[in-house]
C-alpha cells in the first residue's frame, strides 16, 4: 500500500521541485542548475531493515539505564546501521541519516506514534563514500557531503521511497579536497544550511598533528576549517580555520552566530588537551590549532612557534578526549522553558583514554550575551561501570513536535528524548 501510495507523492514532488526554484537560488546561475537534475536509475522497490529482534530488546534494555533529569524519557526510535548526522525533513515526511559507511537511510514514521516503521536506504543506485554530512535547506533540498564530493537531492522526502531520485552535483568528486589528503581519518563531514541560505561544512584534516611544512597548503585548500558556499557550490570561501577536526556546527538563531565542536589532539595524556564548543562571530576567525591542541594546551610540535595573532579560544573547555560530535540549538516548545535557546551536544566517547569518558548528552546554557555559561550532562548510562560502551552518542536533532532524536553509531540506532513532567 505503501508503495502505490507514494506514485501520488512523486507527481506532486515534481510540481514542488519546480516551485522551489526561485526559493533555492543565491543567482541566476542556481537556477538554470535546476535542469541539471537528473534521475539516479533504478527499481523503484528499496530493501528495507527490519525494525524488530534481538538487537532491538537489547537496545531496549540498554536504554532503561540512561539517566536524564526528572520528567524525560528515552526510547528506541529506530535501528539504522551506523547512524551519524541527522537531518529532519522539513516537510515532516521522512528522517534523514547519514553515516561513515555507503548509505545514507531514510526513517519513516508514517503513523506519527514517536517511532519509526520503516527504515530503508536513501538513494542505493548512488554510490557514495562516507555520507556523513546530511543537511536540509527550508525548502526541501537535501545535501550529502561525502569525503570529497557534495550532492543534491531535490524533493528529497517526497522522493525518498524510491531508488530512483533527483539528484545533482554541488561540489565533483575529488574537489572537496586535494586527492592526496584523502584518507579515513577526520574525513567525515557535518553539513548545515546557515541562515544566510548558504551550505556550511565541516572539513577536517588528516593528521594528529600536521607536519609544518604542510600547514600552508592544508589551510589554503581549506582542510582543518569549516568552509561554506552557495548552494549550487560557486563562491566557495574559508569562513573559520585553526581547526583540527569538528564534526558539529549550528547556528544560534537569536543571533545567527556559528557554533561548532572540535576534536583535539590525542597522545598528550588522559586529562589533556580539552575538548571544545567554539563560537564564531565572523568570517577569518583563527581557533588556534595547531599551535594549540585543544583550548590553551600548547601541542609539543608547535610550542616554541608564536601562535597566530587573535585566537579565539572556546567557550567551553570540555573533558578531555571525550569527543565532542554533533550539536544543536533547542528551539521547541516540548522541553522546559530552561532548556529553550540551549545547545543539546553529542559525547561520542573516548577511545584511547585509560580510563573512557564520554558517551553521553551534554546540554550547554548560554548567558544573555550570547556567550557559553555552562555545560553539563543531559543524559548518560552509555558507559557501564565496567568501561564498556552500551553506546556511543553522535548527532542530535530536534522533531517537529519539540522531541529530541540521538544518533549512535555503534548501536546502530536513533533514539528519541521526550519530556511530559512524569
Amino acid at each position: 500500500m505503501r508503495k502505490f501510495a507514494r506514485v501520488g507523492l512523486y507527481a506532486a514532488a515534481a510540481a514542488l521541485l519546480v516551485a522551489a526554484q526561485g526559493a533555492r537560488a543565491d543567482s541566476s546561475s542556481a537556477l538554470s542548475q535546476q535542469e541539471n537534475f537528473r534521475a539516479s536509475g533504478g527499481s523503484l522497490n528499496t530493501p528495507t531493515i527490519p525494525q524488530t529482534g534481538p538487537q532491538a530488546d537489547a537496545i531496549k534494555k540498554n536504554l532503561s539505564q540512561i539517566e536524564m533529569p526528572p520528567g524525560f524519557h528515552i526510547g528506541l526510535y529506530a535501528l539504522v546501521p551506523g547512524a551519524r548526522e541527522i537531518a529532519v525533513g522539513p516537510q515532516g515526511v521522512a528522517v534523514f541519516v547519514g553515516t561513515v559507511r555507503s548509505n545514507v537511510y531514510v526513517v519513516f514514521d508514517h503513523d506519527h506514534m514517536g517511532v519509526a516503521d520503516e527504515v530503508e536506504p536513501f538513494a542505493p543506485n548512488v554510490k557514495m563514500v562516507m555520507p556523513n554530512g546530511v543537511c536540509f535547506s527550508k525548502d526541501g533540498f537535501l545535501y550529502v557531503v561525502e569525503r570529497n564530493r557534495i550532492l543534491e537531492f531535490g524533493a528529497a522526502e517526497f522522493f525518498s521511497g524510491s531508488a530512483d531520485v533527483a539528484v545533482d552535483t554541488v561540489v565533483p568528486e575529488g574537489q572537496l579536497i586535494p586527492k592526496k589528503y584523502e584518507s579515513f581519518n577526520h574525513t567525515a563531514r557535518y553539513c548545515r544550511i546557515g541562515p544566510d541560505n548558504k551550505l556550511y561544512t565541516t572539513v577536517g584534516q588528516p593528521y594528529n598533528v600536521p607536519p609544518p611544512d604542510l600547514i600552508d597548503d592544508l589551510q589554503a585548500h581549506g582542510l582543518g576549517a569549516i568552509i561554506r558556499m552557495n548552494r549550487d557550490g560557486s563562491n566557495r570561501e574559508i569562513y573559520a580555520l585553526g581547526i583540527r577536526n569538528s564534526v558539529g556546527l549550528d547556528f544560534n538563531p537569536k543571533d545567527h552566530t556559528l557554533w561548532f565542536t572540535d576534536n583535539q589532539v590525542d597522545g598528550m595524556g588522559d586529562d589533556i588537551p580539552p575538548g571544545e564548543l567554539n563560537r564564531a562571530t565572523t568570517i577569518g576567525e583563527n581557533f588556534g590549532f595547531p599551535w594549540y591542541g585543544g583550548g590553551h594546551t600548547r601541542t609539543n610540535e608547535y610550542k616554541t612557534q608564536t601562535p597566530p595573532a587573535n585566537v579565539v579560544f572556546p567557550q567551553v573547555e570540555e573533558i578531555a578526549h571525550a569527543a565532542d560530535l554533533g550539536m544543536m540549538f533547542y528551539t521547541g516548545q516540548m522541553f522546559p522553558d530552561k532548556y529553550v535557546g540551549a545547545i543539546f551536544s553529542a559525547q561520542h566517547g573516548s577511545w584511547n583514554r585509560t580510563v573512557p569518558v564520554g558517551a553521553r548528552i551534554m546540554v550547554t546554557f548560554l548567558k544573555k550575551d550570547g556567550t557559553a555559561d555552562h555545560s553539563e550532562p543531559f543524559a548518560y548510562g552509555w558507559l557501564d561501570q565496567n568501561g564498556q560502551y552500551l553506546g556511543r552518542p553522535v548527532d542530535v536533532a530536534q522533531m517537529a513536535d519539540g522531541s529530541l532524536l540521538v544518533s549512535d553509531d555503534f548501536a546502530g540506532a536513533l533514539y528519541r528524548i521526550w519530556y511530559d513532567g512524569k
